[in-house]
C-alpha cells in the first residue's frame, strides 16, 4: 500500500529531477558568478518583508521554493565567492568542497562517539594528521574539528583554565578564588580572545591587551612585564594569545620569544594562526609557524585560505588529556563497549553534536593536494605584493602595514597636500562607501593608531589578476572623484 504523502519523504524521483536542476543551478551560479554584485544591495527588512510573517499550512512544492530561492533569497546575499571579494578574508567553496558538504548532509551522521559513525571519527582523525603534515607541524599534536575559530580558541582557553585553576576547577570553577586568573594577548588580537574571557568567567578586566610595535606584533618586553606585575600583585598569570596573520594588518607575533617566555614561566600558549597558519602549506613559507612547537594549541581554519565551505576550523593540541578533563562527562546513555579504542570526539568539547565536517576537508585535500594548494596561495601573495608596490608608488594612496601574506592595508592620503586626520579618516570612509555600493568588488576596513584604514584581502580561489586590476582602477577612480570635490 502505498504510503500518504505527508508521512513520508520526498519522491525519490522527484528528488533526483530537483537535485539535477539545483546541481546544475550552482553550476551556473560558479560559471557566472562575476555578473553578480558582490555586496548584497538590499535594504534592512527589505527580504523579511518578502518571506511573509506566517509559516505554511499545506505543503509546497520544491520547484516553488527553488523559485522563491532565486527571486528572494539571492538578491540578499553577498558573494563570498564572488573573485573581486576582497573584505575580511575571503572564503571560498570551492567545488570539492561543496560536493563534500553535499554528501556530509545526505549522510546526516552525528560523530559525538567513535559507534555513532567509526568513519566520521576515524577519517577526521586522517585528515587532521594531513594537514598537520601538510602545514610542517609537530607529530606530537593531536587534533580535533569545532565549527570557528572563535569555538576554537575557547575550548583552548578552557584547558589553560583548568590547568590554571588546579584540582577544584571541574567542582568549584572560579568562584571566590584568591588569585584572580589573568589572560594575555595583543592590542591586535582577535575579539574571540575576549569573547572567550566572557565566556569562561574571566571577565574583561582580566584580559590584558599587550602593546604592539611598529610593525603591530605583540611586545615581548611589555608582556614579561605585564606577567610580573600581575604576579607581584596577586594575580595568576593563565595564558597568552599570539597571533600568525593578525585581522587588521596579518602581522605575525613573534611567537618563538613568546614560547620561550611561556614555558619557562609555566603558561599556556596558544597560537592563533586561524587565517596565516594555512601560508605554511607553501614550503617557502613553513617559517610562519616558527616556535609553534612551544604551543600548547594552535588554531587553524580550513574555510579562511584552504577552500573548505563554512565552517570548520582546526585545533591542535599537545595537551587533548586535559581538553578532555575539562569537558568529558559520564553520562550512562552515552557509555559504550569500545571504551578507549576508539576516540569519542564529544568528550573534547562543549558540543554533543558534531557534524561531519572532515569529510569536505578530505575532497579538498584530495582535489588539490599540497601541491595545488600550495600554488594557489603562492599565486594569492604574489598578487598582494604587485598590489602594494602599486599603492607605494602612487601620489595619492599609502600603505600602512607590512604584506606578509595576502592582505594589504592602505589609505587615501595624497602626497601634495596636507589634509587633517579627520578629513583623511571622512574622505577614507566615503572612498570604501562608493567602492563597495559600486557592486564591481567589495572591500573591509579597520582603524590603526586611530586612522581610518581600507583592507583588501586577496583569497578567493576564483580571484584572478585582472578582478584586483579592475577593483584598483575603481579604487582610483572614486578617489580622484573625491579629491576633486575637496579641491573644489
Amino acid at each position: 500500500m502505498k504510503a500518504e504523502p505527508s508521512t513520508m519523504d520526498i519522491d525519490p524521483e522527484e528528488f533526483r529531477r530537483l537535485g539535477r536542476m539545483a546541481i546544475d543551478w550552482i553550476s551556473d551560479y560558479l560559471a557566472e558568478i562575476d555578473g553578480y554584485p558582490v555586496l548584497s544591495r538590499v535594504r534592512p527588512g527589505e527580504i523579511r518583508q518578502q518571506l511573509g510573517d506566517h509559516p505554511p499550512e499545506d505543503e509546497e512544492g520544491l520547484d516553488q521554493i527553488l523559485a522563491d530561492f532565486q527571486k528572494t533569497i539571492i538578491p540578499g546575499i553577498t558573494h563570498w565567492n564572488h573573485p573581486a571579494f576582497f573584505a575580511y578574508f575571503p572564503i571560498t567553496g570551492s567545488g570539492a568542497g561543496i560536493l563534500g558538504e553535499l554528501f556530509s548532509a545526505a549522510l546526516n551522521v552525528n560523530g559525538m562517539l567513535w559507534r555513532t559513525s567509526p568513519a566520521a571519527t576515524e577519517l577526521e582523525e586522517t585528515v587532521l594528521a594531513w594537514l598537520r603534515e601538510m602545514l610542517g607541524l609537530p607529530s606530537s599534536l593531536w587534533g580535533i574539528i569545532y565549527d570557528s575559530a572563535s569555538m576554537s580558541t575557547f575550548h583552548a582557553l578552557a584547558a589553560a583554565r583548568q590547568i590554571a585553576g588546579g584540582s577544584t576547577m571541574r567542582t568549584a570553577g572560579i568562584q571566590n578564588r584568591d588569585r584572580p586568573l589573568r589572560l594575555y594577548t595583543s592590542e591586535q588580537a582577535h575579539s574571540s580572545v575576549q569573547k572567550a574571557a566572557l565566556a569562561l568567567g574571566l571577565g574583561l578586566d582580566n584580559v590584558q591587551l599587550i602593546p604592539v610595535d611598529r610593525h603591530y606584533r605583540m611586545g615581548v618586553s611589555e608582556l614579561r612585564t605585564a606577567v610580573q606585575r600581575d604576579r607581584d600583585g596577586g594575580f595568576q598569570p593563565m595564558a597568552v594569545v599570539a597571533t600568525i596573520g593578525t585581522t587588521s594588518t596579518t602581522s605575525i607575533d613573534p611567537v618563538p620569544e613568546i614560547g620561550a617566555f611561556c614555558r619557562d614561566s609555566g603558561i599556556w600558549l596558544h597560537v592563533d594562526a586561524a587565517y596565516g597558519g594555512s601560508a605554511a602549506v607553501v614550503p617557502e613559507m613553513r617559517w610562519v609557524l616558527d616556535g609553534c612547537e612551544l604551543a600548547d594549541s594552535i588554531v587553524v581554519n580550513p574555510h579562511k585560505w584552504l577552500f573548505t565551505p563554512i565552517d570548520i576550523s582546526v585545533l591542535y593540541t599537545n595537551n587533548p588529556r586535559v581538553l578532555k578533563e575539562t569537558f568529558s562527562l559520564e553520562a550512562h546513555y552515552l557509555q559504550t563497549s569500545e571504551g578507549e579504542t576508539g576516540t569519542n570526539y564529544m568528550d573534547y568539547g562543549l558540543s554533543l553534536g558534531r557534524r561531519f565536517r572532515a569529510l569536505k576537508l578530505w575532497f579538498v585535500l584530495r582535489y588539490f593536494g599540497r601541491r595545488g594548494l600550495a600554488n594557489r596561495l603562492r599565486k594569492h601573495m604574489e598578487w598582494a605584493r604587485q598590489l602594494a608596490e602599486r599603492i607605494d608608488s602612487h601620489p595619492n594612496f599609502e600603505r600602512l602595514a607590512p604584506v606578509p601574506f595576502s592582505t594589504v592595508c592602505f589609505r587615501l592620503n595624497p602626497k601634495s597636500r596636507s589634509l587633517p586626520p579627520a578629513l583623511l579618516d571622512d574622505l577614507n570612509e566615503r572612498l570604501i562607501g562608493t567602492i563597495n555600493a559600486s557592486g564591481q568588488c567589495y572591500l573591509s576596513h579597520t582603524r590603526l593608531e586611530g586612522r581610518f584604514v581600507l583592507r583588501m584581502a586577496i583569497g578567493n580561489l576564483r580571484t584572478q589578476f585582472h578582478h584586483i586590476d579592475q577593483a584598483w582602477e575603481t579604487i582610483q577612480r572614486e578617489a580622484r572623484r573625491l579629491l576633486t570635490e575637496v579641491a573644489s
